[in-house]
């Protein structure tokens, strides 16, 4: 590894004492890193990365569990989904819900948001609970919610191609929704499809021309 690196791509005629260890560590190993680094960046905004972190501190059987991050969660993401007193209630909820929660057997053992979430309704915890297990049920629908939109974008990729760039925004919004929902597009047959047209009103009627 303390040789002389020796890059083809070069003339031989140039020489200089770059090693292969350190061809290794400055040209490959860093860059490397560097990509994935500017990938996680673009992935992860310090928007979600703050979304994560204040829906970390909803678990109550770590040290992480914040009352003050939870209200927060719900003030700059999810206010609409609670008026001002149910986010008092709220407030008042979380630490019986953290003393009640960390000494029950059942939720105590549950490995994530959504096995917690399902732990507290069947142990009837969500009636004591309401407010907080509204706030669950909106968490653990963050991961399905990201997922569609970059299935959404996945999927404008395959679907926006040269000639359907020079198309209206509707066709091509069509388009894409058959794609991504193949699972549902599937149900409907071409029979259906035509059934479905021809019932519909026209401006003008369909003459059959003889050829």
């Amino acid at each position: 590894m303390d040789q002389r690196y020796v890059d083809v791509t070069k003339s031989r005629n140039k020489h200089d004492n770059t090693t292969v260890i350190h061809h290794y560590k400055v040209d490959v190993f860093n860059v490397a890193i560097d990509q994935q680094v500017i990938e996680l960046n673009d992935r992860f905004s310090s928007q979600v990365t703050e979304l994560l972190d204040l829906c970390s501190s909803l678990d109550p059987r770590h040290d992480a569990f914040d009352k003050s991050k939870i209200c927060t969660l719900v003030e700059k993401i999810y206010h609409a989904y609670f008026s001002s007193q149910e986010r008092d209630r709220l407030e008042c909820e979380l630490p019986h819900f953290q003393l009640d929660t960390f000494n029950h057997r059942e939720i105590k053992n549950c490995k994530s948001l959504a096995d917690m979430t399902k732990g507290i309704i069947k142990t009837g915890k969500s009636s004591d609970y309401p407010m907080v297990e509204r706030l669950l049920r909106l968490v653990i629908a963050l991961p399905v919610s990201t997922a569609t939109g970059e299935r959404a974008f996945s999927a404008m990729k395959l679907v926006k191609t040269r000639l359907q760039s020079k198309l209206g925004d509707d066709f091509l919004r069509h388009c894409t929704i058959v794609y991504i929902e193949k699972e549902i597009a599937a149900k409907f047959s071409s029979d259906d499809i035509i059934e479905i047209f021809d019932t519909r009103a026209r401006k003008s009627s369909f003459k059959l021309i003889d050829m």
